[in-house]
């Protein structure tokens, strides 16, 4: 089952469910927030929730996502109640673009920090029940505020070196009101990044992951499959000018689920009642790493069968801006 927001036909937020290939109203419901917050109240799955309200008719989120009209798949009034984060190294694979920028080529042997970082998570990040593994890497991303729609723009900041795509799996979290946090389910996500800046120095990681990103366009509500399949590709006018498959989901991840879970939501910061949070899981597949060097125009595109629509964006480049500090 996949959640959708998007505006209709006469200007106005709605939600539509996805099940047996069937796209429809979710009756009485205009925002993925809300719904989460009533099935928390009532103590009942979304899946319950839903079906207890019905469905209404027919959606067509083809058309709808054609004309710009699908929303992120979770939102907040209040931007600055979503926080967006991330885990790097998680994924099989993972450490080999990460160690072009890093590893001494001279002495082949000698491992990196980001290949140390990797190392931990194939020997621990898949901890058995109730126990907790190797931490991840972990980074800040900003707020609500950097979220771009599908079909969206994705604005790299002017001073940016570069901006590329960064195919992933996002988790979608709302803190209840006890403090304990509640995932709402999975969606696709492009997890851009600066990676000419990061590979300058590893410790510029920080600054190469403040920039926007993008969610949707659906949200699959329940379990993560374990073997995840997808294609990345960017678009340049008419011209796929790169493509590649990319793997995701437990089997292809050195970390677990529930231990990347774990070490975010340990910090007390982040249990706050009422945040929602969206968390990138990582990936291994970078056009950068193949050497695309991205342009103004250029079109984002990540697909997975698991997720119904495909999430695009535009590339584009913000203006100067003054960050000038006055004193009072």
């Amino acid at each position: 089952m996949r959640l959708t927001q998007f505006i209709d036909e006469n200007g106005k937020r709605a939600l539509a469910v996805t099940a047996r290939g069937e796209s429809r109203l979710v009756k009485g419901a205009r925002a993925t927030l809300d719904l989460a917050r009533q099935a928390i109240a009532e103590d009942v799955p979304l899946r319950k929730l839903i079906a207890d309200r019905g469905v209404g008719k027919p959606v067509d989120l083809a058309r709808a996502l054609k004309e710009r009209r699908i929303l992120a798949p979770i939102d907040h009034k209040d931007p600055a109640h979503v926080l967006v984060t991330g885990t790097g190294l998680t994924h099989l694979g993972s450490a080999e673009g990460r160690d072009k920028m890093h590893k001494d080529l001279a002495d082949p042997s000698k491992l990196t920090d980001s290949m140390r970082m990797f190392k931990l998570g194939l020997e621990g990040g898949k901890p058995a029940k109730n126990e907790t593994g190797a931490q991840p890497e972990w980074f800040y991303k900003g707020d609500g505020s950097i979220l771009a729609a599908p079909e969206g723009d994705l604005a790299s900041p002017a001073f940016a070196l570069d901006g590329g795509e960064e195919p992933e799996i996002v988790g979608i979290y709302l803190i209840d009101g006890a403090g304990a946090p509640v995932r709402l389910g999975f969606a696709l996500g492009n997890e851009f990044s600066d990676h000419v800046t990061e590979r300058q120095n590893y410790l510029y990681l920080a600054h190469s992951k403040l920039r926007p990103a993008s969610l949707g366009p659906e949200l699959l509500v329940g379990e993560l499959p374990a073997d995840l399949h997808g294609v990345s590709r960017i678009r340049r006018g008419k011209e796929v000018i790169w493509e590649k498959a990319f793997l995701s989901g437990e089997q292809n991840m050195a970390h677990s689920i529930a231990n990347l879970e774990a070490h975010h939501f340990k910090y007390a910061l982040f249990r706050r009642p009422g945040d929602v949070h969206v968390h990138f899981f990582g990936t291994a597949t970078l056009s950068f790493s193949d050497g695309v060097q991205t342009r103004k125009g250029d079109i984002f595109e990540i697909e997975s069968e698991a997720f119904g629509l495909p999430l695009r964006n535009r590339l584009t480049t913000e203006r100067p801006a003054k960050a000038r500090v006055r004193a009072l």
